[in-house]
């Protein structure tokens, strides 16, 4: 039985809930996934995820490429999206329900959040997928509503986050935007006035995952002294010789979580892919 209701839609399942192989949940900044559909087909042969996370779909969803998606294994799938900007997807090979009744960012309805109840091995998740603004390019509150709009944005979600407390089996995952360590860009000195890593950004970052007592999942593996990027700019010449990344994409779990962290992925590879988006995908997985 197929169900909609606002973008979700949920297929047969596939039996893959009684698996006891951990849980893959990856996440992607795919750039328009009517123009970059192909390249899904690449990711799930690369890191074979149960759950894939999909931000600035760019597409609104009567044109959410539905069928495409099922024919690689995505049997439940939720979107949310408009035509041209943002938007967020969930793909999963297991079943989940849409859940409702969560906070319009900002008031401007604006599809940057899709939440689900995943059924999962070991009992169900909580899976939020954020797609956080990107704050154009002057780091001023005042002299840019961009910027504005993003400390806004994530003000509220650590409240959000605040209010709900540390809420067991939960994953956050998205592109935030905000690369909050010295080694999640390429020079720390030279980024300390670039939008994406200024103080005021990561502080607020900061105040969000300490809100909901997240945990860092990738950083998990990958300590802090060592560089870690997940986004390369479109601007550069040779993207791979000048290696001038930025971590923006990020993978957050519940305290209960972090003991059964087991391995994480970032596919460097996908951003030399033909028609790549300028971001790369990043997975972990989790124990049952």
């Amino acid at each position: 039985m197929d169900t909609e209701a606002g973008g979700s839609v949920a297929a047969p399942a596939l039996g893959r809930a009684a698996t006891r192989r951990p849980l893959r949940v990856a996440t992607w900044n795919i750039n328009s996934v009517r123009l970059r559909r192909p390249l899904l087909a690449e990711l799930a042969a690369a890191l074979d995820p149960d759950v894939l996370c999909l931000q600035e779909t760019k597409c609104p969803d009567d044109l959410f490429p539905l069928e495409e998606i099922r024919a690689l294994g995505f049997a439940h799938v939720a979107h949310r999206g408009m035509k041209g900007y943002n938007g967020v997807a969930i793909l999963s090979r297991l079943p989940f329900a849409l859940r409702e009744g969560e906070p319009d960012w900002c008031g401007r309805g604006d599809c940057r959040h899709l939440a689900v109840e995943l059924d999962a091995p070991g009992g169900p998740l909580e899976l939020h997928n954020f797609y956080v603004p990107a704050g154009g390019d002057v780091p001023d509150r005042e002299a840019n509503p961009k910027f504005a709009h993003k400390l806004d944005f994530v003000a509220e979600a650590a409240a959000w986050s605040a209010a709900r407390g540390a809420r067991p089996r939960s994953i956050l995952v998205g592109d935030l935007n905000i690369a909050p360590l010295e080694h999640d860009v390429w020079s720390h000195r030279q980024l300390l006035d670039v939008v994406s890593h200024t103080p005021v950004e990561v502080e607020a970052l900061t105040a969000w995952q300490r809100a909901g007592q997240w945990h860092d999942a990738v950083r998990h593996f990958v300590p802090e002294d060592q560089k870690l990027y997940t986004w390369w700019s479109y601007r550069a010449r040779d993207w791979a010789v000048s290696d001038r990344g930025r971590r923006l994409d990020h993978v957050w779990v519940s305290p209960d979580l972090t003991g059964r962290l087991s391995r994480h992925a970032v596919l460097k590879a996908a951003r030399g892919w033909r028609q790549a988006s300028d971001h790369v995908p990043v997975m972990v997985e989790i124990a049952p």
